[in-house]
């Protein structure tokens, strides 16, 4: 079965490939003509389309990136991942750091809409912060961001609008991750009304404060967003943000037929490069071919998202009990048999850090990325801890089926020969993300490829995948160490920031050392853009910002 996959996989690979090739060799001779509107409109294509225009449901990238052009959230992150006002311009935390209280602008208000009378939106107030996240937790919205309040803040008083212009979070206990949760598109500010008007509708009728409205939307052809000329931001000169007139999503199903419209000017950029013809477009190190240098721009930025080789660890598990894995010496193996610095210039083009260190990547202030001691590439290291674990050079060792998805499988195959070389035969078996998902959920994988990008800027949400209170997700590989536990705990009520990162980084280590996972490589944003956008860069978090973006006509 997976021969087969691997066949039709590689036909369908090569034709679009060819045809694309064909047609870009066509473009870059020059037959693209970019029709002018006088408007500044920015379009790029989701190729997985949009679920919901709903922040209660802002699980995955696609609803993220448009939610976050309606809604505005009570803080934000900036480019140097730190917090910053948003629509609440102050706040104080309490000395015991449970109680946390924000000052609002008084200058935010919701796009105007039917919903309100005579149809212009109303002013922004607290209320409509506490009604915001109290209905993140309402089990009839049934959010899928329940999880970034539960056990987290108070039973009784929550959130509590002191006045139209105050508004206060209460904890349970000290967590200070909270602030990094409250930039989360989860935690975007609705208005009551266009909730209690449109029910389950809500989905498809936003109604924001953000720097662009909702026009229209033909699932599956195009999502359309017009300036909102009330927004409140301004630049440096006083001129009111955002500058484009509008942002168009598109729907193309289909990478090659995603990057011919934008060769074609027909979208503004795009998010990444698909395998198939990356090596048409970079160098083995990540740069331009000098055949595109001056056609498109290349952007590149470090971002928070880890992607590694899960290992399923629970002992009470069938699969495991069975399974060479559940060795510690066997998983620290398969660690050392991988080049990873290889596998990024080979299978990446460079983009991306090899993960030789923790599992948090780098960026963040713990430092982990730097100060963690991970796995270099040792593949004699490798056989002798196999040897030590009873299988010299692999013998008596059974073949480890390796799940992935279809656009992962040459690295999953990349890596298993690797693993072979050193005496671990594996089995890479192609599945959709769907079902991938929902194995590692039901934790029905043993071994697996995954990937955890940041929800906020703080290492806890890397390490909350190993805590052993924690379900799957996100703890998919049912991690239990109490010394682990113990640091974590520990972590969550440090105040102080230097010690807190210290516990982070003996949690990675402890992580590190007990190889539930695989850590392959710290992943790098990439964005072909037109030459005609400016003020348009990937961030740390590749979050869409656009209200600094232009389109020259």
């Amino acid at each position: 079965m997976i021969g087969n996959n691997r066949i039709k996989r590689n036909e369908g690979k090569t034709a679009g490939f060819l045809w694309a090739l064909c047609l870009c060799g066509a473009l870059l001779a020059g037959c693209s003509e970019r029709k002018s509107s006088g408007k500044e409109v920015f379009t790029y294509n989701e190729t997985t389309g949009i679920a919901t225009l709903d922040p209660a449901f802002a699980k995955n990238q696609s609803i993220m990136w448009a939610v976050h052009q309606l809604y505005n959230t009570l803080v934000e992150i900036d480019s140097g991942l730190n917090i910053v006002p948003s629509v609440a311009k102050s706040w104080e935390v309490s000395g015991d750091r449970l109680t946390y209280t924000f000052h609002l602008r008084n200058d935010v208000f919701f796009h105007d809409n039917d919903i309100f009378p005579g149809g212009k939106g109303r002013k922004l107030v607290a209320a409509d912060v506490a009604y915001s996240f109290s209905r993140i937790m309402d089990k009839a919205t049934a959010s899928s961001g329940a999880w970034i309040f539960n056990g987290r803040v108070d039973s009784v008083k929550a959130f509590t609008a002191v006045d139209d212009s105050t508004f206060r979070l209460q904890l349970q206990q000290p967590f200070h991750p909270i602030m990094g949760i409250l930039s989360m598109q989860y935690c975007s500010i609705v208005p009551h009304e266009a909730v209690e008007k449109y029910g389950k509708d809500f989905r498809r009728n936003p109604c924001g404060s953000g720097p662009f409205r909702f026009k229209s939307w033909e699932e599956g052809e195009a999502l359309v967003l017009l300036k909102n000329d009330k927004y409140w931001e301004q630049d440096s000169t006083g001129r009111h943000l955002p500058y484009l007139d509008a942002v168009k999503v598109t729907f193309f199903d289909n990478k090659a037929t995603e990057f011919l419209q934008f060769r074609q000017g027909g979208l503004s950029f795009v998010n990444d490069i698909d395998p198939s013809f990356k090596d048409e477009i970079l160098t083995r190190h990540g740069d331009l071919r000098k055949e595109w240098e001056g056609k498109i721009l290349l952007k590149k930025h470090a971002y928070l998202n880890t992607e590694y080789l899960g290992i399923l660890v629970d002992k009470d598990n069938p699969l495991v009990k069975a399974a060479p894995t559940r060795i510690k010496a066997v998983r620290q193996a398969m660690n050392y048999a991988i080049n990873r610095v290889q596998l990024m210039m080979y299978m990446r083009n460079s983009i991306g850090i090899p993960a030789t260190a923790g599992f948090v990547p780098g960026g963040l202030p713990s430092r982990n990325a730097e100060l963690v001691k991970g796995y270099a590439y040792d593949p004699g290291k490798a056989r002798k801890l196999l040897a030590e674990a009873g299988f010299p050079d692999g013998k008596g060792l059974p073949a480890i089926k390796l799940l992935t998805i279809p656009i992962y499988a040459d690295i999953g195959s990349f890596i298993a020969r690797q693993l072979e070389e050193v005496g671990i035969t594996v089995q890479v078996e192609v599945i959709q993300k769907s079902l991938l998902l929902e194995q590692t959920a039901k934790s029905q994988a043993l071994f697996f490829r995954g990937s955890w990008i940041a929800d906020y800027p703080d290492a806890e949400n890397y390490m909350a995948m190993f805590y052993s209170k924690n379900p799957a997700p996100p703890n998919y590989t049912r991690y239990q160490n109490p010394a682990f536990d113990e640091l974590y705990e520990r972590a969550l009520l440090e105040t102080n920031d230097s010690l807190r990162y210290n516990l982070y980084r003996q949690m990675d280590q402890i992580v590190i050392n007990d190889a539930p996972v695989i850590p392959i490589w710290y992943d790098m944003a990439i964005h072909l853009v037109q030459k005609e956008v400016t003020g348009f860069s990937p961030n740390a978090l590749n979050l869409l910002e656009l209200r600094n973006t232009r389109v020259k006509n």
